[in-house]
């Protein structure tokens, strides 16, 4: 089968395709003939190797050769033991641990992945079990009135929490570069700010911050914060979550406030509801562009530098 691979942390040159071959499902693994597979900043950080926690099962050299995880297709073969999908099923889920979606075939555990909702086409449904769960978990307990900011609000993730933040009955400021500004207020932000131009921890108070790209100190996170007040992030600087761990924690209890990495939780059981609100009109998905298996390095650099509006999309078969 053909595939994108990579033996070497680094920029998206380091890939190339190449004829592997067609993997075989364990127990209670599938074997999916992969329709397409949206890129996530994950991606684009184990392809480079940083932050430093991209490197876990692999510190000198990549632990798996082929990158993308939110994968959707149809069932190709399963393994012993698999009980809930046979060959020709349509398929969806986020394949983290193995990824392997930048290829004809992958291998996923039985337990990620879900029957894919007939109202969506492959390239929509491979958008949401990363990027919707995030976008889901990081806006729990938003309320009505409530002033809610999230940081990095112009890609995947982002362009998912703005609008659920929004149905939540929250006044919701989107920040990302400059390019992105028209972009967030089309998917429902009611303000928007341009990172490289305005701090927007002098701004507020927040009673939510969704922090998608965390590299600021703890005690400006603090400062944009109203009293009883929440910050999550998820992803960002090693360093900065460190930070957030520690020292963060400890200053907004002092304060009233509560600091935190958001703690993902996977799988269908938390995606399924994301993509029951997109079959229902409620929650748009929005694709930026579409690229071949052959594009896999220009959509991972459009991705990794900043310039996708929404999601990204491989389409392989």
């Amino acid at each position: 089968m053909r595939a994108v691979v990579y033996d070497r942390y680094g920029p998206p040159d380091v890939l190339r395709i190449d004829n592997v071959p067609t993997p075989s499902p364990a127990a209670g693994q599938v074997l999916v003939k992969v329709a397409a597979t949206s890129i996530n900043l994950s991606d684009w950080e184990t392809l480079r190797g940083s932050p430093l926690y991209s490197r876990i099962g692999g510190l000198r050299s990549p632990a798996r050769r082929i990158l993308g995880s939110d994968i959707a297709g149809w069932v190709e073969a399963v393994g012993p033991a698999v009980t809930r999908f046979h060959p020709g099923d349509e398929v969806y889920g986020d394949n983290l641990m193995l990824k392997g979606g930048f290829a004809e075939y992958a291998i996923a555990p039985e337990s990620v992945l879900a029957r894919k909702p007939a109202a969506l086409t492959f390239a929509e449904a491979s958008t949401i079990p990363q990027a919707g769960v995030i976008a889901w978990q990081g806006t729990e307990g938003a309320r009505p009135g409530q002033r809610v900011l999230i940081n990095g609000a112009g890609g995947g993730s982002g362009s998912f929490a703005i609008q659920l933040a929004k149905r939540l009955g929250a006044r919701v400021t989107g920040v990302d570069n400059a390019g992105k500004l028209d972009f967030m207020r089309s998917v429902g932000a009611d303000e928007v700010i341009d990172y490289r131009s305005q701090d927007f921890t002098r701004g507020g108070p927040y009673e939510l911050i969704l922090d998608l790209v965390a590299h600021r100190s703890v005690f400006a996170y603090r400062r944009a914060l109203a009293t009883g007040g929440r910050y999550r992030c998820v992803g960002g600087s090693v360093p900065a979550l460190l930070r957030v761990l520690t020292v963060g924690f400890v200053a907004g209890r002092l304060t009233r406030r509560r600091l935190g990495v958001l703690a993902v939780r996977e799988g269908p059981a938390h995606f399924a509801p994301v993509a029951d609100l997109c079959v229902a009109g409620d929650l748009g998905i929005h694709i930026d562009r579409t690229f071949t298996l052959d594009e896999v390095p220009e959509a991972l650099a459009h991705v990794g530098e900043g310039r996708a509006l929404g999601k990204v999309v491989v389409t392989v078969s």
